[in-house]
Order: C-alpha cells, then structure tokens, then sequence
C-alpha cells in the first residue's frame, strides 16, 4: 500500500524522462540535417568528387538545371549563408535570417570542370537581377555563388569580371560570390520536386517566366527545357 504513495511521483518522472528522450531525439535530427552539407562535402572528398554550391533562385529549379548536366553525381536543394541556426523553409522564406535557396552540387571533376559548372550557372540564371529571381522576389532568392576553396572563388571572380568586360548587358552582373558557410539540406518534400511533382513544376516554372527570361539574356546560348 505504501507504494501507491509514490506512483504519482513514479509518473512524473517517467513522463519527464520521456519528454527528455523525444527533445533529445529531434534536436540529434535537426543537427544532423544542418550538417549533412559538411558530411556530403566529406564524402564527395574521399570519393574524388567535388563539391559546388549556387543559388539561382527556387531551389526547384536550380536541381532541375544542373541534374541534366553530365559529369553531376547528385544534388540536394537546402539553405545557406544565414545566421538562424536551424533554418526551415518557413523561417528562410520570411526573408530575415538570410539564407539564400541553394543547392549543393556534387560532382566528378573528371567529367565536368568547375568552369563548365560556371558557364552553365550563368546561363541558368537572371545574372542582372540582385533582387530576387524571376517571380520569386528577396534576398532568400538572390543569385549568388557560395565558394568551398580559394580556387573555386578565384575561378568565378574571374569569370564574372569577364562577363561584365564583355559589353554583352547594359548593367554590371548582379551574382554575389561568397565563402561557402554552414549547408542546411531542405526539406525531403523539396527533394526531386521537380520529378515528383512534374505537372506543378513545370505549371510554376513557366509561369514564372524563367525560361523567357533567360531567352532574352542569353539567346541561343540559353540551355533548352
């Protein structure tokens, strides 16, 4: 009898330990997807790939690009270059922790250079637009070039002074470019949305104008979709 004295407390204890396991559970979720960047980055290194970070507007779109370009092994839309420690589509699509839609490239060098990358970035993207992109508008959808090596940063400081010396656009190229910083992998329903979700991507995508728009900068140089 004098052990029904002390359920309420057994209770109580159990209940909060519990509750500890599942805060335990979910915060060891959300670190570890904040670090997948790091540990795909590790990964790609001892395989001999290599790995390139852009930010061209709807990640969506960005995977879908650069998925057709051969020599790319895999790609993971996420986030990038913000403050907020654990940034989520909600929190990075207000605008204010400055995180910037991106995707990270992983690629085989051997196949593609990082310049050819490049190229293909430019002509994927509204260069001339530092606002946003295309009907996405703020700085979570700024154009920008995150840098993972003092190579890589060179090579695309380089090619876009010869974008702006080439007299082709009547203003200076808007890309930012930029240390690589802490990778946060998007959401899985983010994940391939363009394949999981063909007919809502492509209504988006070309109610969006993208690849209009990029027929008015780039021409026959304009990759075709």
């Amino acid at each position: 009898m004098k052990l029904n004295r002390y359920l309420p407390a057994i209770w109580t204890l159990g209940a909060i330990a519990l509750l500890i396991s599942v805060v335990r559970f979910y915060g060891v979720a959300i670190e570890q997807s904040a670090y997948a960047g790091d540990q795909q980055q590790q990964s790609a290194t001892a395989e001999g790939l290599e790995v390139a970070t852009f930010g061209s507007g709807c990640f969506w779109c960005t995977e879908s690009d650069f998925d057709k370009v051969a020599g790319v092994v895999s790609t993971v839309s996420g986030y990038m270059g913000g403050k907020t420690k654990n940034p989520t589509y909600k929190s990075v699509s207000t605008g204010r922790t400055g995180h910037v839609e991106i995707l990270q490239v992983t690629y085989d060098p051997k196949k593609v250079s990082y310049k050819k990358l490049l190229d293909y970035y430019w002509r994927t993207t509204d260069i001339l637009d530092g606002g946003g992109q295309f009907c996405d508008r703020g700085p979570q959808y700024r154009p920008i070039i995150f840098a993972h090596t003092p190579q890589q940063r060179a090579l695309a400081e380089k090619e876009k002074a010869k974008l702006n010396a080439s007299g082709r656009f009547s203003r200076p190229v808007a890309v930012e470019i930029a240390d690589a910083s802490k990778f946060t992998a998007a959401e899985k329903y983010h994940q391939n949305y363009y394949r999981l979700n063909p007919l809502r991507y492509k209504s988006y995508r070309w109610g969006c104008g993208r690849d209009r728009r990029l027929m008015e900068l780039w021409g026959d140089d304009a990759p075709t979709h």
